[in-house]
């Protein structure tokens, strides 16, 4: 069976935890700032975790990770 390629863009935003879940970091954070609350950009700045009904889909693109 041949090599699987990786998903270029999938492997810069998304990192594989010890426990086998898929982490990222929350979107909305980089410019038009000022309209969005301080509460708002503190939240963001939380890393969150791809829902286990997603998985398998992601196991495609990150086949290595």
């Amino acid at each position: 069976m041949p090599k699987l390629k990786t998903h270029s863009g999938s492997k810069k935003r998304f990192k594989l935890t010890k426990t086998g879940k898929i982490k990222y970091f929350s979107c909305n954070k980089n410019h038009i700032l000022t309209k969005k609350s301080s509460r708002r950009k503190r939240h963001l700045r939380k890393t969150s975790y791809v829902d286990h009904s997603n998985k398998a889909a992601f196991k495609q693109l990150l086949p290595y990770a």
